[in-house]
């Protein structure tokens, strides 16, 4: 393990600039973060909060950030950057009755320390996750450049964050699309236990930046009026020349990454070394130094700091407890959504292919919404890889249809943070199958955020999905089920042209983050009357495409054209419910037509085991048990990777063994 020194440009605290009064401030700013700190380890020892992560030694990165930006610019801090949060002005009893679970606090009891927004405080707030945080700031500021506001955005990472692919991505879309962000790298030697030589094999972050085509710049983290210049000049520059720039401030964590991991770890000359380099009170000593601070001034800042804590505290300790109410916790897993439509037209007009109709009702939605933005790759003049969005960038300009580089993950988070700022955003998946890459964003960050801190990402991921075309398994998937365990996301999967264009605009105005899935094989197979206007079809309701008495089969997208077509060619008289949203899916069409026809399959496209049928089959089981004559059954694919070959293919979808499935249920 190194106990090397890093190198940190030699501290000479340079006043040029500051007034006495803007010294004092910055000392206050040092000070109260430094002062709860400390209470905050003595409750922790007391058994009044749980955890503490501590930026004990790091809190003139934060202090000198929040000070150098302007109170509407957005800020992102992580776990170690209290500073940020009292900057902005937090009430101190919320900000402890946030780390007591109470109902006072920014998340009502439903997460804990820094993991949380206030948009009033212009404070986003991170994940456990770390890296996402990144592309979401890429999102604010890229609302801020399409609003034509001069503003900068600021995001914090870890040096043990930056080793994941989210990193990469954050700085990468930033860089690509020219977004004012501010990379602040707090490079402290450590992730958790795992010393910087094993987490990277570079000695600075600036050796990175010219690979991304930013500047980046080095600074003494534990320099208030370096870090507040450095920031404050970087600010200005690119409020008027919009571009992302990396800040790698130098400095060191005290104490553990959390309190109960402890600092045996770090070698105890490097601990040494760094404790004369403490930020407060080397900036303490250097303002009785010039005699801006003395001995009475100083007594009476702390005890006006502690005060506002001791207060903060008893009306934090004072709030009630977070009282379980199972309804409102549902609730608040999503945004409130728009009311029904009062009027819905019938499947009547022109004929549409499935893929025209989802195109015309996307160009709908981006007339309808001028704040909304169409980001994917190759979406651009190419169109999209099925042609989607061919025309858009000629109608809407490349501002609004954005071709995006090939990173996931990344453009999900940068459409959570266009939403953040007002906007709306679509993001297309050129497969379904490679939503795998921004899987952590959709449900560790859509879905949870609204349920956390109150946040609605107006979100809508559209998703080419399915089989039947020969593209083997990774082109082929049919993943639904990976999200149907999520609460907070919506999941819409049509199975007709209108269903899908009248759906689309539904969840275009929904804010509320959706997965739109598409079957393939039905783009351009699949023609049916489409009204030319604009729509809406009810989220949540499905469909009874067929009605009959001998038994039921529920299903959706390409199910739906396998029961209508098996029904027809083995003159069956059986119902057929399209559920059309899966989540939330419609268990009153569902029960009501259980009662009727008594036997029931449940048929997907996807693998059978832990399909979305599953818990249609216990649903029906546990709800409906009295109306059944025979057991629940269930249809789906082999429980194997979508095979390449179209004889494995065929063998592989249940579409051949619909017909006897249906026999076997209707013999019981």
């Amino acid at each position: 393990m190194s106990t090397t020194l890093p190198h940190v440009p030699a501290t000479v605290f340079n006043r040029d600039g500051f007034t006495d009064a803007e010294l004092l401030h910055l000392y206050e700013q040092l000070l109260l973060p430094r002062r709860i700190e400390e209470k905050m380890l003595i409750l922790l020892r007391q058994g009044k909060i749980s955890k503490w992560f501590s930026g004990w030694g790091q809190e003139a990165i934060s202090v000198g950030a929040v000070t150098a930006l302007h109170p509407e610019e957005f800020i992102l801090p992580m776990h170690r950057n209290l500073g940020i949060f009292t900057g902005r002005g937090m009430p101190l009893a919320r900000l402890f009755a946030q780390f007591q679970g109470k109902a006072l606090g920014y998340t009502k009891g439903r997460d804990r320390s820094f993991h949380f927004g206030a948009p009033e405080h212009h404070i986003v707030g991170m994940i456990s996750h770390l890296g996402p945080q990144l592309a979401v700031a890429d999102g604010i500021a890229l609302a801020d450049t399409l609003s034509g506001q001069q503003a900068v955005t600021l995001v914090f990472s870890g040096d043990g964050a930056s080793s994941e692919g989210d990193f990469h991505e954050g700085l990468n879309v930033a860089a690509v699309w020219r977004l004012p962000v501010i990379f602040v790298i707090e490079h402290n030697g450590y992730g958790l236990s795992t010393p910087s030589e094993q987490q990277f094999a570079f000695q600075h972050f600036t050796e990175k930046g010219p690979g991304y085509g930013m500047e980046a710049v080095r600074v003494d983290g534990n320099d208030v009026l370096a870090v507040h210049r450095c920031i404050r000049e970087l600010a200005a520059s690119m409020r008027t020349d919009p571009r992302p720039v990396l800040v790698e401030a130098m400095t060191f964590r005290m104490r553990g990454h959390e309190e109960a991991s402890g600092t045996k770890y770090v070698p105890k000359e490097l601990m040494e070394a760094w404790s004369a380099k403490d930020p407060v009170l080397r900036y303490t000593a250097f303002l009785e130094a010039i005699q801006v601070l003395d001995e009475a001034k100083r007594a009476e800042i702390d005890q006006r700091i502690k005060q506002a804590i001791e207060e903060g505290l008893e009306e934090a300790f004072a709030a009630p407890a977070v009282l379980p109410d199972p309804a409102r916790e549902l609730a608040d897993c999503y945004a409130p959504a728009p009311a029904p439509p009062a009027a819905i037209p019938a499947p009547q007009g022109p004929e549409r292919r499935f893929v025209d109709a989802i195109r015309e009702g996307l160009w709908q939605g981006m007339e309808r919404f001028p704040n909304l933005v169409a980001m994917g790759q190759d979406i651009g003049a190419y169109g999209g890889v099925f042609k989607v969005t061919e025309g858009f960038v000629e109608r809407f300009g490349a501002a609004r249809v954005r071709n995006t580089p090939l990173c996931e993950s990344a453009i999900v988070g940068t459409a959570l943070g266009l939403s953040i700022k007002g906007f709306k955003a679509m993001v297309e998946m050129q497969f379904a199958d490679f939503v795998s890459c921004g899987f952590n964003q959709i449900v560790n960050n859509l879905a949870k955020v609204h349920y956390r801190w109150g946040q609605q990402a107006d979100v809508l991921i559209r998703m080419p999905t399915g089989a039947g075309v020969g593209a083997g398994p990774f082109h082929s998937q049919s993943n639904e089920a990976w999200f149907f365990h999520t609460p907070g996301l919506k999941i819409v999967y049509p199975s007709t042209p209108y269903d899908a264009k009248g759906l689309l605009l539904a969840a275009l105005e929904d804010p509320n983050p959706y997965l739109f899935f598409e079957h393939k094989a039905l783009y351009r197979s699949l023609s049916g009357p489409v009204p030319e206007e604009a729509y809406r079809l009810p989220i949540g309701q499905a469909a009874v495409v067929a009605e009959g008495e001998q038994a039921l089969i529920i299903t959706y997208g390409m199910g739906v054209h396998w029961a209508l077509a098996c029904r027809e060619a083995e003159g069956l008289d059986v119902a057929i419910v399209d559920l059309r949203t899966l989540l939330p899916w419609d268990k009153e069409t569902v029960r009501a037509q259980v009662k009727r026809c008594n036997r029931v399959l449940v048929l997907h496209e996807d693998c059978l085991t832990g399909g979305i049928g599953g818990e249609i089959a216990a649903w029906i089981a546990e709800e409906c048990f009295q109306d059944l004559d025979a057991p629940v059954m269930r249809l789906g694919a082999l429980d194997t990777p979508v095979p390449f070959a179209a004889s494995l293919e065929k063998s592989f979808l249940p579409e051949q063994r619909l017909a006897g499935k249906l026999r076997e249920l209707l013999a019981y």
